[in-house]
């Protein structure tokens, strides 16, 4: 699989992190994602179900919270 290619879907939380689909390409599927949004970070965990999307398996990571950067 290509490093570009979706591996994961992200489920929860804010919609403009999550987008039309949810799907995008993290290293370690084993490890906890954590997106910069604003002034915020959004974390998802890694869960251990898996969907199937347009025939590729993709992890499930569901958001889990929201944590502010410190000014």
């Amino acid at each position: 699989m290509a490093p570009c290619e979706p591996n994961v879907i992200l489920r929860g939380g804010p919609v403009q992190v999550t987008g039309e689909n949810g799907m995008r390409y993290h290293a370690n599927v084993n490890e906890k994602i954590k997106i910069s949004v604003g002034n915020a970070y959004e974390h998802y965990l890694p869960t251990p179900e898996t969907t199937e999307h347009g025939g590729v398996r993709l992890r499930v990571f569901q958001w889990s919270r929201r944590t502010y950067i410190a000014e």
